[in-house]
């Protein structure tokens, strides 16, 4: 029972959701059943709503990964000597 020492998550539609994120509502649902975002059955029909706050975790996820994607490609790009230093020349 709610006791309000908490404050309540506010659920959004997916429909809102989708709209916010710029995708289908089909793959709200899919995020919803992968764990990427903590969604409820809620109401009569028991339509799916995401909390809200689940959004802003997924999209900090969603930055952190396009970051470690870009680490990566330069990583690549760059040239041995680069990544190494120049080549060690021993004089025999």
């Amino acid at each position: 029972m709610f006791d309000g020492s908490a404050p309540v998550p506010r659920y959004l539609a997916v429909a809102q959701v989708a709209e916010l994120l710029d995708v289908q509502a089909g793959e709200i649902v899919e995020l919803i059943m992968q764990g990427r975002l903590r969604g409820a059955r809620l109401g009569a029909p028991g339509a799916w709503r995401v909390e809200e706050g689940s959004i802003a975790e997924y999209l900090a996820e969603q930055t952190e990964e396009a970051r470690l994607r870009a680490l990566w490609r330069q990583a690549n790009a760059a040239s041995f000597p680069e990544l190494w230093g120049p080549p060690i020349v021993r004089a025999d």
